[in-house]
């Protein structure tokens, strides 16, 4: 058995806070975007692993 504590879900203001953008910017955009959102009942989450994951794959040179 592995000891280790699961990656946080962060709520969209969350995430919009982690990009350093405003909330309302995030919501017009996330889905062109393809943050990886996902609901819980009728909230948004999103993983912060696979946040970062989706940060590098879509850094500019």
């Amino acid at each position: 058995m592995t000891d280790t504590a699961p990656t946080p879900l962060l709520t969209f203001e969350e995430v919009a806070d982690y990009l350093r953008m405003p909330a309302s910017r995030l919501y017009d955009r996330w889905r062109a975007w393809g943050v990886p959102f996902f609901k819980i009942g009728q909230q948004l989450r999103c993983d912060l692993d696979e946040l970062r994951a989706w940060l590098v794959q879509h850094r500019t040179a």
